[in-house]
C-alpha cells in the first residue's frame, strides 16, 4: 500500500473527495482517474498532485497520521 492509499484509508469521506477532486480539479481528470493514478504503486508523492492551499493541509493530516 503506498502512503496515499494509506492516508485516505484512514481519513473521512469529505477528507479524500476533497482532496481527489483538487487533483482531478487540476489535472482536468475525473476523480476516478484522480484516485486511481495517485495510488498506484508507481505514483509520486501524493502532495506532488495536490496544489494550493489543500496542500498544506493535506501535508498537516498526513503527518497527524504519522504518514
Amino acid at each position: 500500500m503506498n502512503a496515499a492509499a494509506k492516508f485516505f484509508s484512514l481519513t473521512d469521506a469529505a477528507t479524500k473527495a476533497a482532496v481527489i477532486g483538487n487533483i482531478a480539479a487540476n489535472y482536468g481528470i475525473t476523480s476516478a482517474e484522480a484516485y486511481a493514478e495517485v495510488t498506484d504503486a508507481d505514483a509520486e508523492h501524493l502532495l506532488d498532485y495536490v496544489t494550493g492551499p489543500m496542500r498544506l493541509a493535506t501535508s498537516l493530516l498526513m503527518k497527524r497520521h504519522g504518514i
